[in-house]
């Protein structure tokens, strides 16, 4: 299995709910954050992406709240894609604490938009693997 990819977060004040802990928002822009700097890792362009009539869409998000998080709390939010048959995939993202504990666990279904004819392109991962210079970060073999 390939390594996930790991981005650190600094818990921000104004990513505070009025009990003092992260709100369900947040958690979706640092999952969003972490999945875009994934994909620019693997090399992908996302305007290259976008000159090729294809966008990335998210189709149904699930949070999962483990242990409740801070301000100025540090994360790591570990990216992990699963490619599957058709013209789904997963992305599945733990957001961990320095102790190792898991805070909580981002599971997205995502797909790739054919931005012309506004239908999901059959084998993703394939076109994936087209725009990426290193596939393996997205779980590809080159």
């Amino acid at each position: 299995m390939v390594e996930p990819f790991r981005v650190t977060i600094d818990i921000r004040t104004d990513d505070l709910d009025l009990n003092g802990h992260v709100r369900g928002p947040a958690y979706l822009a640092y999952a969003d954050h972490a999945r875009w700097e994934c994909v620019w890792a693997a090399g992908v362009d996302p305007t290259a992406l976008k000159a090729g009539n294809l966008g990335p869409v998210n189709l149904e998000t699930t949070i999962r709240f483990r242990r409740e998080l801070r301000a100025r709390a540090r994360i790591d939010v570990l990216t992990r894609f699963i490619w599957q048959p058709g013209k789904v995939s997963r992305v599945v993202q733990e957001f961990v604490t320095p102790d190792g504990a898991v805070a909580a666990e981002v599971e997205s279904l995502s797909g790739l938009l054919d931005l012309e004819r506004r239908r999901l392109v059959p084998d993703p991962g394939r076109h994936w693997r087209k725009y990426a210079v290193r596939p393996e970060i997205l779980g590809l073999a080159s």
